[in-house]
Order: structure tokens, then C-alpha cells, then sequence
């Protein structure tokens, strides 16, 4: 009779030495699943994406806590600013003028006798909403067009290429003290089209670039052999893996186009007065700003701490959605 093995029931490893271990089921099924589950699965055994371990890694970063807490009261501010902010931003009272921090007044008053708190306050609205607006126009319009340029090539990518070169050549500022100094509108509106007109260039190129690297892969090139159409792919394959580097470019953008407005505010081709806006505050405070320091410090370090507050965000965005830096 043949001779009875009396090894036990179980899994047989290689030991990378040659020779075999005997491990017991459980711990066979422990040593191929790993102490996280099966390869990419998170603890629940559900397979884990890139944006999962993207918000992961935000919720452990103090650096994205911190500036999104002054993101959201800044957004807070700017829908309700009477919730902190007394009176109106237009009240102003020359015999006040240049005077000091009192009482209803922590910030003191301007050179025309208006409250620079409630000023500071009432330009929040101003900077969030050209920042908000600039930065969806742009990605929206720069992230279509080279979404497409990137995905069909040819002479439409030829086209967009050039067309860009062309945008890049113009110097934002020298181009919004020509564009806006022909505008008679008193509202954010005209700023916001400026920055749309001249930034969608930059998204596009990244929004390009990204379309090119997806287009590439292998899921894409089974979704095209099983005849998926062209809008099918776009929108279900290539936009969900090709979004993230715009979505940190405009990020970070935001807080430049914040910036921008209140640099042509400042020129005198941006916002104009009765408007407010930081940039407006800025400039009519600096001729006297040897008398009156307060009321140029407080609109130029809300500016400061707000396009902060969002380079911040972005940066901690970038971090979390580039593999290349876990």
C-alpha cells in the first residue's frame, strides 16, 4: 500500500529558500490578502480610488484643515456680511476722517470718514465672487477646448496650439488696463470676462495634456472596441481620470485672479467707486498712508491672508491628487 502522507491539511508556501512551509489555511488566506484585504481594497474590502485616498490624505493635512476653515468663513462672510458687520460700507462722515480705532470702528476710519471694518468686511463679497466666477469660467471653457483638442488631435489641435501661443503673448495687466479701460460698467462682471478671456489658455493646455495621457490607456482602448461613442468615452472614461490636474491648477488660480481684480482695482480700471473692494481701499489709502496706516493695513492683510488661504488649498490639493508625491 502506498504510504499514507501525515502531513496536515493545509496551504504549502514557498519559503524562497527552496524548500516548503506548511501554513494552516487561515493563515494562507491572511498572507495572499495582506493585512489590508485583497491588493487596492480599502479596510471594508472595497477597492480604493484615487479620489478616496485623495480626501484621506487632506483630512490628516493641517495645512488643508487651516485654510479651509478660512476659506468657509470667508464664503460665510461674504453671503451674510451685516451678520458681523454693522451699518452700511457707503456711510461715511468726513469730520471721522482718519481717525483712529473707537468704539463701533476697531479698524478706525479712511481718508473720507467710512468705517475700514465694515469695508474690509463688504470687500469679501467682491474678491470671493471674481474668484469663484474667474476660476469656473476658465475651467470650464480651457478644459472643453482642450479636452477636445487633446482627444481628436489634427488640425484642431494645431489650431488651439497657436491660438494659445497668441494668448500667452499678452501681459495680463498691460491687457486689463487696454480691455476694462473701455468699459463704462460699474459691476464685477466686465473684470470677470477679462479673466476668463485671458486665462482659459492655461487650463487648456493642462486639461490637453492630461486627455493625450488617458486617451492612451488600456480601458479606453477597450471601451473604443466594444463601440463606445466618442461623447460616451469623453465624459465616462477620460474626464473622471483627466480632471484632476485642472482641478488643482484652478485652484491654486483662484487666489491669483483674487489678486488680479484687486491689482486693476488699484490701477482705477477694475472696480470703481461707490463699488467695494479691497483693491479700491487700497489705493485711496496709500497716498496717506503716513497719517492713517490703519486704514491701508487692514484691506491689504485681508487681501494677503485670503489669495493665502487659497495658494494653501491648492497646494494641499496637489499634493493629495499627485501619485508621484505619497
Amino acid at each position: 500500500m502506498p504510504e499514507q502522507s501525515h502531513e496536515p491539511q493545509g496551504a504549502i508556501a514557498g519559503t524562497g529558500m527552496g524548500g516548503p512551509m506548511d501554513l494552516g489555511a487561515s493563515e494562507a488566506v491572511t498572507l495572499e490578502a495582506g493585512p489590508g484585504g485583497p491588493a487596492g481594497a480599502g479596510p471594508a474590502g472595497k477597492p480604493r480610488s484615487l479620489w478616496s485616498d485623495a480626501w484621506r490624505d487632506l483630512r490628516r493635512n493641517p495645512v488643508f484643515l487651516l485654510s479651509a476653515l478660512v476659506i468657509v468663513f470667508l464664503v460665510f462672510v461674504s453671503l451674510w456680511p451685516s451678520a458681523i458687520a454693522s451699518g452700511s460700507p457707503l456711510a461715511c462722515d468726513l469730520a471721522k476722517s482718519q481717525d483712529g480705532p473707537g468704539p463701533g470702528a476697531p479698524f478706525g476710519y479712511d481718508g473720507q470718514g467710512c468705517n475700514v471694518y465694515t469695508r474690509t468686511v463688504y470687500g469679501a463679497r467682491t474678491s470671493v465672487t471674481v474668484g469663484v466666477c474667474a476660476t469656473l469660467g476658465v475651467a470650464l471653457l480651457g478644459s472643453v477646448l482642450g479636452g477636445l483638442a487633446g482627444y481628436y488631435g489634427g488640425w484642431w489641435d494645431a489650431l488651439l496650439s497657436r491660438t494659445t501661443d497668441i494668448f500667452f503673448a499678452i501681459p495680463v495687466v498691460l491687457g486689463g488696463l487696454v480691455l476694462l479701460s473701455v468699459v463704462t460698467s460699474n459691476t464685477v462682471w466686465p473684470v470677470i470676462g477679462f479673466m476668463v478671456l485671458l486665462g482659459w489658455p492655461q487650463i487648456s493646455r493642462i486639461a490637453r495634456g492630461s486627455v493625450i495621457t488617458a486617451r492612451q490607456h488600456d480601458y479606453v482602448q477597450a471601451a473604443r472596441a466594444l463601440g463606445a461613442s466618442d461623447s460616451r468615452i469623453l465624459l465616462r472614461h477620460i474626464a473622471p481620470n483627466a480632471v484632476a490636474p485642472v482641478i488643482v491648477v484652478a485652484t491654486i488660480a483662484l487666489g491669483t485672479y483674487i489678486s488680479l481684480e484687486a491689482t486693476l482695482s488699484y490701477l482705477g480700471v477694475g472696480l470703481r467707486p461707490p463699488s467695494v473692494s479691497w483693491g479700491i481701499d487700497i489705493s485711496a489709502a496709500s497716498p496717506y498712508v503716513r497719517n492713517a496706516p490703519h486704514a491701508l493695513l487692514w484691506p491689504s492683510g485681508a487681501l494677503a491672508v485670503t489669495v493665502l488661504a487659497f495658494i494653501m488649498l491648492g497646494d494641499a490639493v496637489r499634493d493629495a491628487l499627485d501619485p508621484r508625491l505619497r
